[in-house]
């Protein structure tokens, strides 16, 4: 929890809100609409009989409002903290890059998701041999994002939808991606990619349902969903060497299935790298 400070808050509302100002702590009535993404502003509303844009009152400001807390995406505009400590992790990570997922529907782009890469700080320390190299050489070096995969350190996918989709359309548009990176699927690669399946089958995933694919460490890998904020617990381990490191391909390798990700992860690793 930040400070008490100026919060600038708007009002969502087709109608005037009455508000009630007292000299220390002004009360707002309903209804007042913020979202997890950002604040919806809207119209006017009503202090001391006077239509006013928006209302500055002393609050405890949390961390969620404070912008130096998040980037935000630009092609989406979904707001992603710099720093998260997750279900099933030693330490918090912290944010590398963003970017977007596109899909073509009758030759026009639509955007599914955003998604952030999240990596454990001291992934650093072993990418010595890279230090000064352009974000261009980095994103064409296949060898560095294998290093941070095999890397025995947490890192992290948060994907943020921002449209409503079905739980098997987007587990079938994964699997498409996975399944021809695993070239002679075991047993347990199997039992895994079915573990996998499990957790989105059946599941309405809502505009802003955030889906966190976690690799613990090369051979381990958890997943977890929440549709408002930051998961409590995991829904899924997979344990497979094969599905984990086709998954960190799918986002990372040679033909990513979001180049915008790839590209903000390469100009994270140049600024870190210098």
């Amino acid at each position: 929890m930040a400070a008490a400070g100026a919060i600038s808050v708007w009002i969502s509302t087709s109608t005037p809100t009455k508000i009630t100002a007292f000299i220390s702590k002004p009360r707002i009535c309903y209804p007042l609409k913020l979202s997890r993404n950002g604040i919806y502003p809207l119209s006017t509303f009503e202090r001391n009989g006077q239509y006013e844009q928006n209302l500055t009152i002393k609050a405890a400001a949390s961390s969620s409002v404070g912008s130096a807390e998040y980037t935000e995406e630009p092609a989406t505009k979904v707001k992603f903290q710099r720093s998260l400590s997750l279900p099933g992790c030693s330490t918090s990570l912290s944010l590398l890059g963003t970017g977007y997922r596109e899909k073509i529907f009758a030759i026009i782009g639509v955007k599914v998701y955003a998604a952030g890469l999240y990596v454990n700080d001291s992934v650093f320390s072993r990418l010595d041999a890279w230090r000064g190299r352009s974000a261009a050489d980095i994103q064409q070096d296949p060898s560095l994002f294998n290093k941070i995969f095999e890397a025995d350190l947490e890192k992290s996918l948060l994907i943020v939808l921002v449209r409503d989709v079905d739980g098997k359309t987007f587990w079938d548009a994964l699997d498409e991606a996975i399944s021809p990176r695993i070239k002679s699927p075991t047993a347990d690669d199997k039992s895994a990619l079915s573990t996998f399946r499990g957790v989105f089958q059946g599941k309405p995933l809502k505009k802003e349902t955030s889906i966190f694919l976690t690799w613990i460490d090369p051979n381990k890998m958890l997943v977890s969903l929440s549709f408002d904020g930051m998961p409590s617990s995991v829904d899924a381990t997979i344990e497979s060497p094969n599905v984990a490191s086709a998954l960190f391909d799918v986002f990372l390798g040679g033909d990513p299935v979001s180049p915008t990700l790839k590209a903000s992860v390469a100009k994270g690793l140049e600024a870190t790298l210098k």
